[in-house]
């Protein structure tokens, strides 16, 4: 289910690739977008229309997830801003076995019972990584994985920055690596767990922002890392195919057990 178009499309289960077309997907477009002397490709001050609030997140995650592609989130530390555009998401839901909700509340995971748009992180292999809760006490979105943004062209003081506080094995990670996983994201923006758990977005602080550029294609699949007997064969990994190598895995070239994959156009 798909927010923002004509007719929805649920894909709850599916054996094989297929292909569908959905039409009508309805975005800001035109925004004016310029340097700004340095980090990040946005004036200080963007339209307001491109600052996406809390309300926005008022739905299924199976609608947000899909919609969060191709928006940008900046986080604003020492005076600069550290953007990358969401290419990899993945949805939870309370009632399935997969998510943090399913195992009930406790102090940890009480941004999963606020509103809608409360960010919830925790640390997953030794690192930070960002949800967003949904409609529906326990529904959230993970931010598996994006892309230093504006992609290809990144600002290069930017770049650096970022991976400055992302390197590997003491050199810089490369610009197509530092965000592609959930706590390289973290790392690369430098989102921190006892900062902005159980907040939410920020003006002139921490922003997501809608710039009207959603993915031409999402491709649909299972998740990544849930163990056999919890779900794991829910589709509810969403990918902008267009930057599907930069992915946390490629479904497309899993040679292993490789995942069932639905491509989804968007005209």
């Amino acid at each position: 289910r798909f927010a923002g178009m004509a007719r929805s499309y649920d894909a709850s289960s599916f054996d094989e690739t297929e292909t569908c077309t959905i039409l009508n997907w309805n975005y800001y477009s035109g925004r004016s977008l310029h340097k700004n002397g340095g980090f990040c490709a946005f004036a200080v001050n963007p339209n307001p229309n491109m600052k996406i609030t809390p309300d926005w997140f008022d739905r299924d995650p199976l609608e947000v997830a899909p919609d969060l592609l191709g928006k940008v989130m900046r986080h604003k530390m020492d005076g600069h801003w550290f953007c990358a555009r969401i290419i990899e998401t993945e949805a939870y839901l309370r009632e399935e076995k997969g998510s943090h909700a399913s195992l009930g509340w406790t102090p940890k995971r009480n941004a999963l019972f606020m509103p809608p748009g409360t960010i919830y992180m925790y640390y997953a292999r030794g690192g930070d990584s960002f949800n967003l809760s949904c409609r529906g006490a326990g529904n959230a979105v993970l931010v598996k994985s994006g892309m230093p943004w504006p992609w290809p062209a990144p600002d290069p003081v930017m770049l650096q920055a970022m991976q400055q506080l992302n390197p590997i094995s003491g050199r810089p990670r490369p610009p197509e690596k530092l965000c592609s996983g959930q706590t390289l994201f973290c790392q690369a923006l430098g989102l921190k767990v006892p900062e902005w758990d159980q907040q939410t977005f920020r003006p002139g602080r921490l922003e997501l922002l809608d710039v009207g550029e959603p993915p031409a294609e999402i491709l649909q699949t299972t998740r990544l890392g849930i163990p056999l007997g919890r779900d794991e064969h829910l589709p509810y990994r969403f990918i902008d195919a267009g930057l599907v190598r930069f992915c946390t895995k490629n479904p497309l070239t899993q040679r292993r057990n490789p995942p069932p994959v639905l491509r989804i156009s968007i005209e």
